[in-house]
């Protein structure tokens, strides 16, 4: 189990000090996430990807469910008034169903990796001033020395705290 910790930098040199302590540390690169405003040059750094910087998982979700209700809405009014003799059976019924979820989660994906991540939203005038945002996934028992490290080693770095939800894949 992980959790995600954020940390306000003030520039890329700083993050980039600060990626190369928490490798010494053996926190892998894979697990250090960096965003900045766009258009800056973030070097060598892991930059934060799609899924990580806008809100493609909660636009998924909400397109599953809200795709399924369609999709099941469809086949109860085709049940009751049905075209031209057409019969809706069980697996039909599932089958709109699962085809509403699959193109609700396809519609809204599109939409949702073009909306910033509300989780994120706290940190847009930091981005917007040219701070990086790091977001270190690191293992439970390691929170702490990680946050005492990073607090002893980078004193203009800015904690922000911890997020304890994140995904098993980010």
């Amino acid at each position: 189990m992980r959790r995600r910790l954020y940390w306000v930098l003030p520039d890329v040199e700083s993050a980039r000090r600060t990626a190369d302590d928490l490798l010494l540390n053996r926190i892998e690169d894979r697990h250090m996430h960096f965003l900045a405003r766009p258009g800056t040059d973030l070097l060598n750094l892991h930059e934060a990807t799609v899924l990580q910087a806008s809100d493609i998982r909660h636009a998924a979700g909400v397109g599953f469910v809200i795709g399924g209700l369609i999709g099941g809405l469809c086949a109860a009014l085709l049940s009751i008034f049905p075209i031209a003799g057409l019969a809706i059976q069980q697996g039909a019924v599932l089958a709109m169903i699962a085809c509403g979820g699959l193109f609700g989660i396809f519609m809204s994906t599109m939409i949702g990796s073009s909306v910033p991540n509300s989780k994120l939203a706290r940190f847009a005038a930091d981005l917007e001033q040219g701070r990086v945002l790091l977001m270190v996934d690191v293992p439970l028992y390691r929170v702490d020395a990680v946050r005492e490290l990073l607090e002893r080693r980078h004193p203009e770095a800015s904690w922000s705290g911890v997020d304890p939800s994140i995904p098993a894949f980010p």
